[in-house]
């Protein structure tokens, strides 16, 4: 028996030449940012894919909705096979103002099989706070599915989550305090030389220093007394500045995928690099005799050959300051499979021969 194992590799060099991208892209503002909202929910209207009569709080639930509705009922006589508990969760953006819709998503927390064909009940959300800041309610889009008969089903994509394209309405507004003499930028990642870019090209978009780099992730820019009239649009215009990012020198590594994604700027010193690969090979064959005249010897014999195969390992030298398009072809030289090239990456890292973070996931 001869085991192959075929393994995917993506490797994404990316040009020494980076496009120019626009400081929003690659920071947010201090003081502007989303806020979650979360509430828990009925969705009624299933055809019989709803929790099971076990769910004691699926049941509590329609039974106190009942009540506030003036409707009295037992709870031992109430079925929920068409309805399920749900949370419900849902941005809100900054600045969002009283009736702006909201887009939810709906996550059973019972045992439905499915959310298909269901509409949820008016379920006021809440922020960390504990206060309602918007309502939803409306008909659940399900991307799956979940149907069975006779013993057999199938079941495609997730079909007890779904989502209520506009289906939040906003109550009450979340107050956005902002010093307009001041612009405070975080950006995503740590990188100083960004920070640099991003503050002479704000001087010179300006015309004269407004920009302060307090922090390795945080830019301060002055707003001039002639645009504080029209803070918004100079916020924009800010926002809009465009610099060249800086590339990180970095290679993440899968180990469960085999997907390895390499960046330009990884360096290597001199190396050596050998690599050869043992192939095990396991083959059984069972003949059959038949007995003679007399009826002696008969039966079956089983006979086992292996056999073991080791290529020969090849010597490959790497030179000093190659870039990373060059190792790529150094390897594949050496004919490296995916996990071979993980593991070599790993041990010349641990030789100090690579110039850049290795990321292993």
């Amino acid at each position: 028996m001869k085991r192959t194992v075929i393994t995917l590799i993506i490797i994404l060099i990316a040009n020494v030449s980076f496009a120019m991208v626009k400081i929003r892209d690659i920071s947010h503002v201090e003081g502007i940012r989303e806020n979650q909202l979360i509430g828990y929910g009925l969705i009624v209207g299933l055809n019989g894919t709803g929790d099971k009569s076990g769910t004691d709080f699926t049941i509590q639930s329609l039974v106190n909705m009942m009540e506030r509705m003036g409707i009295t009922v037992n709870k031992d006589d109430v079925s929920v096979k068409n309805v399920a508990a749900v949370m419900v969760t849902a941005k809100l953006p900054p600045y969002s103002r009283a009736g702006t819709m909201l887009d939810v998503v709906v996550s059973s927390v019972g045992d439905s099989k499915s959310l298909e064909g269901g509409t949820l009940l008016m379920t006021p959300l809440s922020a960390a706070n504990g206060q309602v800041y918007a309502v939803a309610q409306g008909p659940i889009s399900v991307g799956g599915m979940n149907v069975s008969a006779s013993g057999a089903g199938a079941v495609k994509n997730h079909p007890t989550v779904g989502m209520i394209p506009n289906g939040a309405i906003v109550e009450q507004e979340i107050p956005f305090m902002m010093d307009e003499s001041e612009i405070v930028l975080t950006f995503k990642q740590r990188n100083l030389t960004d920070l640099v870019k991003a503050k002479d090209a704000i001087d010179k978009l300006v015309g004269q220093k407004v920009a302060k780099i307090t922090s390795p992730s945080t830019l301060e820019v002055g707003v001039p007394e002639s645009e504080r009239g029209s803070f918004y649009v100079y916020l924009d215009t800010i926002l809009s500045t465009q610099i060249e990012p800086t590339n990180l020198a970095r290679v993440v590594v899968d180990e469960r995928t085999g997907t390895i994604v390499m960046g330009a700027d990884v360096r290597l010193n001199t190396v050596a690099v050998s690599h050869g690969n043992l192939t095990i090979s396991i083959n059984s064959t069972v003949e059959v005799q038949d007995p003679d005249f007399l009826g002696d010897g008969g039966g079956e014999t089983q006979e086992t050959q292996i056999t073991v195969q080791e290529e020969d390992a090849k010597l490959m030298i790497v030179p000093e300051g190659v870039s990373i398009s060059d190792l790529v072809k150094a390897l594949n030289s050496i004919g490296v499979t995916p996990r071979d090239l993980i593991s070599i990456l790993q041990s010349i890292k641990a030789a100090g021969a690579l110039h850049g973070e290795l990321q292993v996931m």
